[in-house]
């Protein structure tokens, strides 16, 4: 979360403000602490919400009233490869997109009251704390929070900060998150923490199992045929080579999950263990963020999103909910569609309400949620 996040990720106490790293001032926030950037009074009373994923961006200006006055989209968000301020860098300019749609070219710093950054690649507490102060150096608004990006889809698909969320995208990670600012959370880093799944993943299985296949060494499966076919190679094998010499881009893979899911749907026994598998990760993953944060016997959303899980699969989501209501029967599964910008903002607004509870617009919610649906 912010600056004060606990450093053990499996830990659901909200941190001592006094163990934080940075030299910078904190303030309260439902989501954790905050850092100070710029002094003196906003141009509008407001969050600027940021959704960076791996693939693209999202900015909004969102007025405390719920309000959506300017956005902007970009590519995708990689501290990883461009440093907190290589990749905040290349925030600015969609910042300026979506201050210059709400109206707000030329306006003296700070743009905003606060910003809720939920970002990709930001994993670890170190990483979020580099952003987090990367982004308060930049003195769009008084205060900055930066989470991972679970987070924002956690609270789109929440009508309060309280629950799960489940995302399997491109991989796999969850997060949850209690009204008082206790978390749960993974280190989501892929198989070196114990990670399994997601597009990545499966895609991955599914090369594994259909070469295999061919080779003699696995059972046989249509997994084999199937990705021979989906890419118009002789066997899975060729395939296999022509990523290997980059004739078919490594990213390309990802193709291979729908082919998964249709191999399933005809009753085959390696691809029906692979979803069986996906589902169990899935809601093994959902079940210990509820035991963390004791919310096994009281009733919880779940929250389930990524395009794995947001593809709506029967054969994933039927064993997923079936698991859910064996070992959780009181949480609440949905999936959201709504943009995580949504819950970025979403955040941001909480965060205003905590800071001054008189000035709470109680339709904000609605405003915001309503602004987007007829975006769609």
């Amino acid at each position: 979360m912010g600056v004060s996040t606990a450093v053990d990720l499996t830990s659901s106490e909200p941190a001592d403000p006094a163990g934080a790293s940075s030299g910078a001032a904190e303030v309260g926030n439902p989501l954790g602490s905050g850092t100070v950037g710029v002094a003196g009074t906003e141009a509008l009373r407001g969050v600027l919400a940021v959704d960076a994923g791996n693939s693209k961006t999202d900015v909004a200006i969102v007025a405390a009233d719920g309000t959506v006055l300017g956005s902007a989209r970009g590519g995708g968000f990689h501290p990883h490869v461009h440093g907190p301020t290589g990749a905040v860098d290349r925030l600015a300019p969609l910042v300026a997109a979506a201050a210059a749609a709400a109206g707000l070219t030329g306006a003296a710093l700070p743009l905003v009251t606060h910003t809720s950054a939920c970002l990709a690649n930001a994993d670890l507490p170190v990483e979020e704390q580099a952003l987090q102060r990367e982004i308060a150096a930049r003195g769009w608004s008084r205060t900055t929070v930066v989470a991972n990006d679970t987070f924002a889809l956690l609270r789109a698909g929440t009508d309060a900060p309280r629950g799960v969320a489940v995302v399997c995208g491109a991989g796999i990670n969850a997060a949850g998150l209690l009204p008082d600012g206790r978390t749960a959370r993974f280190l989501a880093l892929g198989e070196i923490t114990g990670d399994w799944g997601g597009g990545g993943g499966l895609s991955t299985q599914v090369m594994w199992h259909a070469v295999r296949a061919e080779d003699g060494r696995g059972a046989p499966t249509a997994l084999a045929p199937a990705v021979a076919g989906h890419f118009g190679r002789p066997s899975a094998l060729a395939v296999a080579e022509a990523v290997h010499l980059g004739e078919i881009e490594q990213d390309r893979l990802h193709e291979l999950v729908p082919v998964l899911f249709r191999c399933a749907e005809d009753g085959d026994a390696v691809a029906l263990e692979l979803i069986d598998r996906q589902a169990e990760e899935v809601a093994r993953m959902a079940l210990v963020c509820l035991r963390r944060l004791d919310l096994l016997g009281t009733p919880a959303d779940v929250v389930l999103g990524g395009g794995v899980l947001a593809a709506r699969q029967p054969l994933l989501l039927d064993r997923v909910n079936a698991r859910l209501a064996a070992d959780a029967p009181l949480a609440v599964p949905r999936i959201t569609t709504t943009p995580p910008v949504v819950g970025a903002a979403l955040l941001g607004l909480d965060h205003l309400a905590a800071s001054v509870p008189d000035r709470h617009d109680p339709h904000a919610q609605h405003r915001l949620r309503a602004s987007y649906a007829l975006r769609r």
